[in-house]
């Protein structure tokens, strides 16, 4: 009886649940193992979030993945394009003595979508996608520093986290 206890316990231990740390896959065709990353399109007067998502997407692949990423979409397994539909931003807070907005809100309407050179076909779309990111207004106007760069960037690596994740696990 002890040893039937033991081997069930043994067996209970050594088994695996199926689970799996996200993240650490990809669900992309084994035939992909280039990503060539375009230029980004923009539908906005704000041309600072384009210029720089192709950048942050390239170093989150290079950073995330065994994918090799080229320039030439001709020497690509896999053809990613993007484009930046909307930009807004709104004051989300006001300082109470002057009135003036001390905390903005951005909000940023993308699409991207992966496509297998080959093939064309569509291996990632997201249309639709939003991205929101805030940053702080100084009320001093001696010390006043504009952030809104400083939040670009930010939101130019939120959106590659999220794009690389989306498309390694097909989310």
């Amino acid at each position: 009886m002890r040893l039937a206890a033991t081997l069930v316990l043994l067996s209970v231990a050594l088994s695996s649940c199926g689970y799996h740390v996200a993240g650490k896959g990809s669900l992309l065709p084994q035939n992909i193992r280039t990503i060539s990353i375009s230029a980004w399109g923009n539908a906005t007067p704000r041309f600072p979030l384009s210029a720089k998502l192709p950048a942050a997407v390239t170093r989150e692949f290079l950073r995330r993945t065994k994918y090799r990423v080229v320039a030439d979409p001709n020497e690509a397994d896999a053809v990613l394009t993007g484009s930046v539909l909307g930009y807004n931003s709104y004051p989300i807070t006001n300082d109470p003595t002057s009135g003036r907005a001390s905390g903005i809100q951005m909000i940023v309407q993308l699409q991207a979508k992966l496509t297998e050179r080959g093939t064309n076909k569509v291996l990632f779309e997201r249309t639709g996608y939003e991205v929101r990111a805030n940053y702080e207004v100084s009320i001093d106007q001696a010390a006043f520093f504009d952030e809104s760069g400083a939040a670009i960037e930010r939101l130019s690596q939120e959106v590659a986290r999220s794009l690389v994740s989306g498309i390694l696990e097909n989310f």
